[in-house]
């Protein structure tokens, strides 16, 4: 007789995934956010001031998505666009201090939802399998800290 069918890591990475992404999106929720939201805040923290083109193209995202995505967070207060001056047809787009105060709450939300899905683990084999993980993501060309959603 033969046992349940094995699965595989990319099954297993798979399962996670969705899980982990549906539990996030749960948790920022609260924060009146999507993870959409969450990611172009968490480029604009990184390089404030940068224009919504060099975003969508380092987000990997069509510029049209992006600017929903923008509008939609210049509404909620949490960012600003202003006039690049070296070139008046563009805008920089940079935190308001409500979007400062929202990356401070995200933080928060990130480092739970680390440590819920990471749980069964301890804190070497965290260790590790992030290691393991982000070898995976480099072999596949992934661009660290991007989601690949952002494509679709």
């Amino acid at each position: 007789m033969q046992g349940p069918p094995a699965f595989g890591s990319a099954f297993l990475l798979a399962q996670l995934g969705a899980h982990a992404t549906q539990r996030f999106a749960e948790r920022i929720a609260d924060l009146g956010l999507t993870p959409p939201q969450t990611g172009l805040l968490r480029a604009i923290a990184r390089r404030p001031g940068e224009s919504q083109q060099v975003l969508a193209a380092e987000l990997g995202t069509p510029p049209t998505r992006l600017v929903a995505l923008v509008d939609g967070l210049e509404q909620q207060g949490l960012i600003e666009r202003r006039r690049n001056p070296q070139d008046r047809r563009l805008y920089a787009v940079f935190l308001s201090d409500k979007g400062q105060e929202t990356m401070a709450e995200l933080a928060k939300a990130a480092a739970a939802h680390e440590d819920e899905m990471t749980a069964a683990l301890s804190t070497e084999e965290r260790s590790v399998l992030r290691g393991l993980l982000g070898r995976v993501a480099e072999d596949r060309g992934l661009t660290p800290g991007i989601h690949p959603g952002y494509r679709g």
